[in-house]
């Protein structure tokens, strides 16, 4: 044997000098024998201990062993069974092959011819477990990797934001007129994008894209960024190249390449004249047409130097107005169902300190 474990074999015969026999030589080989004398027998002491193998009569009154062989298999597949047959018996013992029986030994055997067979099914189960183990092992390991992966995936996406949110600080801290915007403006598009819906998997996509949609005013010069009057064509032109310059800082980031596009396309209209490719309907992705609705909203809701700050009713029929020029109609006819009282009670509770992750629970 190449176990340290006894192997338990159940011998089913309706012969007791048989079973008595075939007991005592595997016993003697280190087996544990059990013995019964029919199929019915049979199944009572399989539901007690499952058996390493079985041994089995094929000829048996109450339950022969064909139909012994068909409830083994459905009630542990992994059982072997040997099927023990005259030679007259021979199809029948074919058949049973055929519906799942590891082998057949012919009567009358030798005992080198037992062992054999019984060494071989023990093998072929030992494999088997083995094999089972193995694979339950592997996917424990999987489930562990992966949920390792989950982790450190989770960590660095946070980290992500964390430089993410320095950077929309450093914003807020050239142009102080705006403060708090890049975080409202984020939080309304995440807001109008669940009632829309788009897929929970864009939703990080557009949360940076609306937080960074300004970022190309970085490279906008302080003389026409934070100019207190309004501006010339020449500074309008230079300010107009914000998308562009935003665009070419995130395209060069793997991880806000889809972002980039959003950024870029932030100050086009439905209708074609916005800027700065002068794109129009469905040509704008899905998520500037839903930013420019929450940037055009938080403007209209915010102080200026040069204004109050308007009433949401204000600023609703505003973009309903502008559905079909400035905004998506589809799009404004979501922003239209939300009621006004969701994006005060969004405004008051931002959370502070702001923070992106908080946007992926956020209730539409």
């Amino acid at each position: 044997m190449q176990t340290d474990t006894i192997e338990n074999i159940l011998v089913v015969d309706d012969e007791e000098a048989i079973r008595e026999v075939v007991s005592t030589m595997l016993e003697s080989k280190g087996y544990r024998c059990t013995a019964v004398s029919n199929g019915r027998a049979a199944q009572d002491q399989v539901k007690r201990t499952t058996p390493d193998l079985v041994l089995s009569d094929m000829i048996m009154p109450e339950m022969d062993g064909i139909k012994l062989l068909d409830w083994l298999r459905q009630y542990d597949p992994e059982v072997p069974v040997i099927m023990v047959t005259a030679i007259h018996d021979i199809s029948t013992a074919l058949e049973a092959i055929r519906r799942g029986a590891y082998d057949y030994i012919l009567k009358p055997f030798e005992k080198d011819q037992l062992y054999l067979g019984v060494n071989r099914a023990l093998q072929h189960r030992r494999l088997v477990a083995e094999n089972r183990n193995y694979q339950r092992t592997l996917e424990q390991q999987v489930e562990e990797r992966t949920a390792r992966l989950t982790v450190a995936l989770a960590q660095l996406e946070q980290s992500y934001d964390d430089t993410l949110e320095a950077l929309g600080s450093a914003l807020d801290l050239k142009d102080a007129e705006t403060e708090g915007h890049c975080q409202r403006v984020t939080a309304f598009t995440i807001s109008i994008a669940r009632t829309v819906p788009v897929p929970n998997a864009y939703l990080p996509v557009l949360a940076r894209a609306a937080f960074l949609h300004d970022i190309g005013k970085m490279g906008v010069p302080d003389n026409v960024l934070l100019k207190p009057g309004p501006l010339d064509d020449a500074e309008k032109a230079i300010m107009r190249r914000h998308c562009q310059i935003g665009y070419d800082m995130l395209i060069r980031i793997p991880f806000l390449r889809d972002a980039a596009e959003i950024v870029l396309a932030h100050q086009e209209f439905y209708d074609g004249t916005g800027y700065p490719r002068g794109l129009k309907g469905e040509q704008i992705p899905l998520g500037a047409r839903i930013f420019s609705i929450a940037d055009s909203m938080d403007a209209m809701i915010s102080d200026r130097p040069y204004r109050k700050a308007l009433p949401m009713s204000h600023a609703r029929e505003e973009i309903k107005r502008c559905a079909g020029t400035q905004f998506d109609p589809k799009v404004v006819e979501v922003f239209l169902s939300i009621p006004e009282e969701h994006w005060k009670e969004l405004r008051e509770n931002l959370g502070s300190p702001f923070r992106l992750a908080h946007l992926r629970n956020l209730q539409s």
